[in-house]
């Protein structure tokens, strides 16, 4: 019976806190800004996971995680979070193969007056 459903797994880490220097205003560009970011990795997947299926079938969560802190580079300005959402799935992809495609959410916290989440989400698939 077909459900129209495909197989699939993905590892996330979300809501993560990392100040980034990024911004187009002048009041945004000499101090780094607290960003809010999450992370959804697509992976190949295994045929089927056992008690002693090994770590090279998935991925670690550890590496998503330095993906988009300390792979971050010191010192270096992003005019637009698109392109720190872009590092990090660059970072991602260069990590190992099995990752299909990763969708990185940004959060520009300091825009937040009442809760609101103001940013952007950006997938990509590797090519």
């Amino acid at each position: 019976m077909q459900t129209g459903f495909d197989d699939f797994l993905t590892l996330e880490v979300n809501n993560l806190h990392v100040d980034v220097l990024t911004g187009i205003y002048s009041e945004e560009t000499h101090l780094p800004q607290p960003l809010r970011i999450s992370i959804r990795a697509r992976l190949t997947i295994a045929d089927h996971y056992d008690p002693a299926t090994p770590l090279t079938q998935s991925k670690n969560y550890m590496d998503l995680k330095h993906a988009a802190s300390t792979a971050l580079p010191d010192g270096v300005h992003f005019t637009l979070i698109e392109a720190v959402a872009d590092h990090i799935i660059d970072t991602i992809f260069l990590q190992g193969d099995n990752v299909t495609h990763v969708e990185v959410k940004i959060v520009k916290l300091a825009l937040s007056e009442r809760g609101e989440e103001i940013g952007i989400t950006l997938g990509r698939s590797r090519k």
